[in-house]
């Protein structure tokens, strides 16, 4: 296997080699960049696995670029910023970031959480090649593209996060999933207090599908115990 190259984005220049000697002192190839038209470059110019970015950027600043990215690839995403607030931490999730980070941060959360999610896009690919689909109430999941195409034909490729929780759900219709099986089956990581990742994953799903995400009917809500995926798989 390949090593997995990082791409590092950050304007500031001693986070930014700071962030570059740690990865590459965990034996990843570190490339950098200090803004969203050096970050474009980058990946025209690298296979990148996974993409470390603040959201304070110069020019277009990371959740801008974090979207547009999110249209065109599914390359991993980890927001390192010193935008704390649950605004910027819930959006940033709703984007399609895989984590988030805030600054201050301790450098070994920061390479474990890198190394299970290149774990999960780099080491483990045979995961996603699958071809099978699976069908549900008109719409149709695609395990080797993840895109979920709507009854109508118009299909949307699921960030990994997204497609790892609905496929999850769907193998065992009815099965109520707790949030710490479904963080560790998206992210590989425990669940930790206050995380909200799992409900910002959930309806970020459901906006997929649903006529009313505040009154689903593929995806209940089990209060006080998780999800589960209540609708009618197709044969």
């Amino acid at each position: 296997m390949q090593t997995p190259v990082i791409l590092v984005v950050e304007d500031e220049e001693v986070t930014r080699l700071n962030l570059v000697n740690l990865f590459q002192g965990e034996g990843y190839h570190v490339i950098e960049a200090v803004n969203g038209e050096e970050m474009y470059q980058k990946l025209e110019e690298n296979p990148v696995n996974l993409i470390v970015m603040d959201i304070n950027l110069p020019g277009k600043n990371g959740l801008i670029l974090a979207r547009e990215l999110r249209q065109k690839q599914n390359i991993g995403l980890i927001f390192l910023t010193g935008r704390d607030n649950d605004v910027d931490r819930i959006l940033g999730l709703e984007i399609g970031a895989d984590d988030y980070l805030t600054k201050p941060f301790n450098s070994r959360e920061l390479t474990i959480r890198a190394r299970n999610l290149l774990n999960r896009t780099v080491a483990q690919p045979v995961v996603e090649e699958h071809k099978s689909v699976v069908r549900f109430n008109g719409w149709t999941l695609d395990e080797n593209s993840r895109n979920l195409t709507s009854p109508t034909g118009v299909a949307r490729r699921l960030p990994k996060g997204e497609y790892r929780a609905l496929r999850l759900m769907l193998d065992t219709p009815g099965k109520i999933f707790t949030r710490e099986q479904l963080i560790r089956h998206m992210t590989g990581r425990e669940l930790r207090p206050n995380d909200r990742t799992v409900d910002v994953t959930i309806r970020r799903i459901r906006k997929h599908f649903e006529s009313d995400i505040d009154s689903p009917e593929l995806i209940s809500t089990i209060h006080g115990e998780g999800y589960r995926f209540v609708g009618k798989l197709e044969k």
